[in-house]
């Protein structure tokens, strides 16, 4: 898994490779009742309110605290190159789905070789201060959190669809 910060283009650039299919994996950033499994960097739990994955679509989640308190967001689709690639426009929102006013811009590219799976993720922040605010909340170590927990969640799907279920 690689981060990089470039606060020069307020961009931040995250690479990881997982022992997964293409599909698996695409199903896992797509699919409501997958993200909402590993989202959230523990102790914190992910909660989708909405989800049409299509172009102009929106998921609208929130992030759960061990108490209760929730932190919504509001991702906006613009774009989806079915299995390879798909945009969004991410900001947070409050529970009525009111968006602040800046956000980032996600590309997602997946590819395949050998029944492993590269996840190429460009996030670009809007401005200096959001990208300087995400660092400070601690946003990027939940980020890699987030992939850790993706590794879990496709090991475990992995192991199912070869049908090896004793660990589900």
């Amino acid at each position: 898994m690689d981060f990089t910060v470039n606060k020069e283009t307020k961009t931040v650039v995250i690479t990881a490779e997982f022992e997964a299919e293409r599909d698996l994996v695409w199903d896992a950033y797509t699919k409501a009742e997958l993200l909402d499994q590993w989202w959230a960097p523990k102790p914190f739990s992910s909660r989708t309110k909405v989800m049409e994955f299509r172009e102009g679509g929106r998921r609208f989640y929130a992030m759960v605290s061990p108490e209760g308190q929730e932190r919504w967001a509001l991702q906006r689709y613009t774009s989806i190159t079915p299995k390879t690639n798909f945009k969004f426009f991410n900001t947070f929102a409050d529970e009525n789905e009111n968006p602040e006013p800046t956000g980032s811009d996600w590309d997602l590219n997946f590819s395949e070789e050998n029944g492993r799976t590269k996840v190429s993720i460009s996030i670009y922040n809007e401005s200096l201060e959001r990208l300087e605010r995400m660092i400070a909340m601690g946003t990027l170590e939940g980020m890699k959190a987030q992939m850790d927990n993706l590794k879990e969640l496709l090991a475990k799907r992995s192991k199912a669809a070869a049908g090896d279920d004793t660990n589900l």
